[in-house]
């Protein structure tokens, strides 16, 4: 296995054509995810998505397979061009005011019901929190990243990230709550 993904490097650096197919199959779907996480907009990812892969490509000679999987320096660059994409865009966030998150409650509700409405709720929390947030929990809970990994993908850390993972589940329960008390 080893030894593959060492060729596979190779050839990258090489720019063969069956490489770079591979790099876009094998781990473009990943990169995709994770850049509509960040920038919202399927458009807007689609161009960053793109401009991760030109980087990627053009910075190959750097990757350094003893720093970070493949997988995680591409996350790296992914974070790094949204971040830029959104400070491009000066992207505004939506307040709180804005958005109706409670709905009625049916005391007829099954517990599958309420667990729905839980996770729609805590759905639409997390469109409240800034962008570098939203990426934090999902390479966390969604991606089963290690505190490690996101501290390569973010330039930061170890001990950063688990306290900015803190501070956003509480900005989380803070939100909720204050719908749940309404």
């Amino acid at each position: 296995m080893e030894k593959d993904i060492n060729e596979f490097i190779k050839d990258l650096r090489k720019k063969k054509p069956a490489a770079q197919e591979r790099l876009l199959n094998e781990y473009g779907p990943f990169v995709f995810r994770m850049v509509v996480r960040m920038v919202g907009q399927r458009e807007d990812a689609e161009e960053v998505y793109q401009d991760v892969f030109v980087k990627a490509m053009t910075k190959i000679s750097t990757y350094d397979p003893g720093k970070a999987k493949l997988s995680t320096w591409l996350s790296r660059i992914a974070y790094n061009e949204s971040l830029n994409h959104l400070r491009r865009s000066k992207m505004e966030f939506i307040s709180i005011d804005d958005i109706e998150m409670r709905g009625d409650c049916d005391e007829t509700q099954t517990e599958e019901t309420y667990d729905e409405q839980i996770i729609l709720l805590l759905e639409k929390a997390m469109t409240l929190l800034p962008s570098a947030d939203q990426t934090l929990l999902s390479l966390f809970y969604f991606d089963d990243m290690s505190l490690e990994e996101i501290a390569y993908i973010t330039d930061s850390k170890t001990s950063t990230v688990g306290s900015r993972l803190s501070r956003i589940r509480r900005k989380l329960h803070t939100i909720i709550k204050q719908y749940s008390d309404q």
